[in-house]
């Protein structure tokens, strides 16, 4: 193979058009001619429309990931053409020069908008889903076009249209964010669109999260503004020299049209027979039309996107076709998915099919009640005559199982098909191993990734909720960052959390923030959200730019719990949500588990303060480094003092607590670790190897384990199949990930709780151990840039892999067993470096390449498993806990 440059990127952007940054880092891939190869310089070439080209020279550096813009900086609208080349160790020839890469800058300053937010004059209703309403402008161009862009945006969800042509694929544009803060734009290029002569464009326009009803019991509608607003401006260049800006403005006309309700929450009403036939396309006749008004808008709240859209990503057909006891038609389509279906269906005006969604079906009926105040529910007037396609289009469901009523004669195969909606993110890891269950618990977490980041990273994606709490990504991300390449849709998310915080003193429990539950008030975990999910994009995709534009957010949050536990640094005070959905707890007191919730508390308030620490050192914050290291310390020295006995037994004796104090540096002796987990062994081992830990230790348990020596007994946790367990739901069919550990119980039936989702990807976070632990890959430094590879084998297990598209390019760690013997194959790519750790050897330090390693291995997993015994407690003479708050408490 021969050396050259490839994946050149800007930002974290596939195609950087219309980027919100005028000096874009820059991003490139190589591939080597040999291994061990070394980059040792680069030189970057920058061509302007003008001709003018900027040339950075040979830069001694190895740097390839998120390098600093070396040229001017961009204007709004401007275009570059980028090309990289590098050296090698010893090398006095360059590589080739790589592919050009177009980067183009959107709008940059507010006053580059022209065109006005307008608004259909047309009543809407005030406690239902509205219409979606249709807007149009007639417009000439005096020439062929040379060049178009259309930046577009909304107050509410839109699609637009150029001469009867949908532009660009996305899906809910533009998407969720803090709209009193922030409203992200697209941009689009039209060119192929338009036409000289006569033109027209049109657009629909909905409430989505603008202005429909959001949120649980009973939620709220116009959260952001009771009227819905398009921004639309087309700046075109034509032929004989002259340009034109189309902006939204008096001059367009409005109307309603086939879309008569849509929701987020209850779907989406279609009468094909209102659909006006070529409305925006030139020459329809908009004379009763209606003016439309005005729309306020500070443009100075417009922001580029920082990644890529919501897009649709997949079909699938029915895997079953059943008619239920009622006489309904319900479809099973073998998978847990976030979408909307697709019909093709021949019929009579007037027919009118009705689609249910549902995630699961019991007594072989839909089964409705976990989505609580949701309706999911989309109808289809048939318009008559050749057969019709028909997606809704501003409405998603959560869903497994479809019921079809009204059906026009037979349904036939082809007729219906679920249509995958999510951020449009690039998948970057995967995990095979000897086991189907572990392959099949692994393919959930990421399919409820996927169901789940939908713009923004939510809980669930089915009932009256879909909300963005901060405490189910703070345990997720790490998994996240290794299955998809979600470094701009978190970025975009981090900026919203910031603006939300500085607005209400806090990190709100989900962002963007609407008041269901009261005021925002601090709690442990969903609130370290600010400190834990910058930390890991700087981890897994080498942005350090993250840090620093989060670093108000971070400082504020830790700072703001300092205050709280007072010179005696524990906090103790306020709400909590504490070890959230602990096994234990009631089906509806969620927040009751064994775990001490100021214990949990008081840990991740330790565990920010160290990552804050860390982080300040990295952005060359030394002083705050010094001052964030010193309160991390004292923070863990009143953990001890309050929670932790002298032989390291904890005040609360659950999994969850041993989890967190061995995990996150709590115990300051030796003897205290071994102690800590000897016991927590033996909590496992006396629960039957059943899950014992809600939200907060469930991602720790297995690592704390491992931790002190204990894989045998995190594997025997891992594949437990009984409930609670991870496996427990596959038994039962689960497809994606499960908010409780019993969301359906044994019996088939659904778990009373009024919180009983069976998309929630919150219990998925195990998968970063899968990826870490049991095939060895995980990261050393950056952005993958070193890797530790220590893989420990167990669980009756014969082989593993984990491949990682990491920044620097393909990752494989894969092992196998066979004649007492492992086997372990690496495959690092050029600028990558790993540390090799394999059992019972001695640490090899390896470059890019491809590497065996053998070494003699036998599992404990090979032995028949241990009978679970219960082990009374038996205290050491320093084991009786002095008289704590915790126990006062209790």
């Amino acid at each position: 193979m021969s050396l050259r440059v490839t994946g050149l990127r800007a930002e974290h952007h596939r195609d950087p058009i219309g980027i919100g940054t005028a000096t874009p880092r820059l991003s490139w891939r190589v591939e080597a001619a040999g291994p061990e190869w070394v980059q040792t310089g680069y030189e970057i070439a920058v061509h302007g429309i003008d001709d003018t080209e900027f040339v950075s020279g040979r830069v001694a550096s190895a740097e390839q990931v998120l390098v600093s813009w070396p040229a001017a900086a961009l204007a709004s609208r401007e275009r570059r053409l980028v090309r990289v080349r590098v050296w090698g160790v010893g090398a006095d020839e360059p590589s080739p020069w790589s592919d050009e890469l177009a980067v183009e800058a959107g709008l940059l300053r507010p006053g580059d908008w022209t065109a006005t937010m307008i608004g259909a004059r047309l009543p809407v209703p005030d406690d239902a889903d509205a219409p979606a309403v249709l807007l149009r402008r007639g417009f000439d161009l005096p020439a062929p076009v040379v060049s178009a862009r259309l930046y577009v945006t909304a107050h509410g969800v839109y699609e637009i249209e150029l001469n009867g042509r949908t532009v660009g694929d996305e899906v809910l544009a533009p998407g969720w964010t803090s709209y009193h803060h922030r409203l992200r734009y697209q941009t689009f290029d039209v060119t192929g669109h338009l036409t000289e002569g006569a033109n027209a464009v049109g657009a629909w326009l909905a409430d989505g999260w603008f202005r429909g009803r959001l949120g649980f019991r009973g939620g709220r509608r116009a959260v952001y503004g009771d009227h819905t607003g398009l921004l639309a401006q087309l700046e075109v260049r034509c032929a004989d020299g002259s340009t034109h800006v189309i902006g939204s403005d008096d001059r367009w006309r409005s109307a309603s049209g086939p879309v008569t309700a849509t929701g987020l929450y209850d779907g989406e009403r279609h009468d094909a027979r209102r659909e006006p036939p070529g409305w925006s396309a030139p020459g329809f006749d908009d004379a009763g039309w209606s003016p439309v008004d005005a729309v306020p808008l500070d443009t100075a709240r417009l922001v580029a996107p920082d990644g890529p859209p919501v897009r649709r990503t997949e079909t699938l057909r029915p895997v079953a076709v059943t008619t239920a006891p009622s006489g309904a038609t319900v479809l099973d389509f073998g998978q847990n998915v976030t979408g909307r279906l697709r019909i093709r269906v021949r019929g009579e005006a007037g027919d009118t099919v009705v689609l249910r969604h549902a995630e699961v079906l019991q007594d072989q009926e839909l089964y409705v009640r976990p989505l609580r105040d949701a309706e999911a529910r989309d109808e289809y007037v048939l318009r008559g005559g050749d057969t019709e396609e028909w997606e809704p289009r501003f409405t998603v469901h959560g869903f497994r199982y479809a019921e079809v009523t009204g059906w026009p004669g037979d349904l036939r195969d082809g007729d219906v098909e679920a249509v995958v909606c999510h951020t449009d993110m690039v998948r970057t890891g995967w995990f095979s191993c000897s086991d189907p269950l572990l392959e099949r618990l692994h393919e959930n977490v990421v399919w409820s990734l996927r169901g789940n980041f939908l713009d923004v990273p939510t809980d669930c994606p089915q009932r009256d909720e879909r909300l963005g709490w901060t405490g189910d990504l703070a345990v997720f991300a790490p998994t996240a960052g290794f299955l998809f390449d979600c470094a701009g849709l978190l970025t975009s998310w981090l900026a919203d959390l910031a603006a939300e915080q500085a607005e209400h003193g806090t990190v709100p429990f989900y962002v963007p923030w609407l008041e269901l539950l009261g005021p925002p008030e601090p709690a442990a975990v969903w609130g370290d959200a600010a400190v834990v999910a910058p930390d890991v994009l700087h981890a897994r995709f080498g942005d350090a730019d993250v840090l620093r534009a989060q670093y108000p957010s971070m400082t504020a949050w830790v700072d703001q719990v300092a205050a709280l536990s007072g010179e005696h640094r524990l906090w103790d005070t306020g709400f909590q949500f504490g070890d959230w959905l602990d096994p234990a707890a009631p089906p509806e007191q969620p927040a009751a588990a064994r775990t001490d919730p100021h214990l949990v508390a008081t840990a991740a308030h330790a565990d920010s303060a160290r990552r804050l620490a860390g982080i300040a050192a990295v952005l060359g914050e030394e002083a705050d480094h010094a001052r964030y290291n010193a309160h991390a310390v004292a923070v863990v020295e009143a953990f001890n003092d309050e929670f932790v006995t002298p032989s390291g037994r904890l005040a609360s004796d659950a999994q969850t607590a041993y989890a967190l104090a061995l995990t996150s540096g709590l115990l300051v002796k030796a003897e205290q670790r071994e102690r800590a987990g000897r016991r927590l062994v033996e909590l496992v081992r006396a629960e039957g190897y059943h899950v014992g830990t809600g939200f907060a230790g469930t991602p720790l348990i297995c690592d704390a384990l491992s931790s002190v020596g204990a894989d045998d007994t995190a594997y025997h946790l891992l594949q437990q199949r009984e409930c609670p367990s991870w496996l427990y739901p596959i038994t039962m069919g689960a497809t994606t990930m499960w908010e409780r550990w019993d969301s359906m119980l044994p019996d088939g039936t659904v778990n009373p709780g009024d919180m009983t989702s069976f998309n929630h990807y919150a219990f998925g976070a195990i998968a970063d151990w899968l990826h870490r632990r049991v095939a060895g890959l995980a990261p050393a430094e950056p952005g993958y840039r070193r890797v530790a590879v220590r893989p420990r084998p167990g669980g009756g297990l014969t082989r593993a892999e984990a491949v990682h598209d990491s920044p620097y390019g393909r990752i494989r760690v894969a092992w196998r067993r066979s004649g007492g013997l492992l086997h372990v194959d690496v495959t690092l790519p050029p600028g990558v470096s790993a540390t090799v750790e394999l059992p019972a050897a001695d640490p090899v330090e390896v470059g890019s390449g491809e590497h065996a390693f053998t070494c003699p291995f036998r599992d404990a997993g090979d032995d028949p498993a241990p009978v679970p015994v219960v082990h009374p407690f038996a205290p050491d003479a320093n084991d009786t806990p002095r008289s704590t708050k915790s126990e006062a408490r209790s």
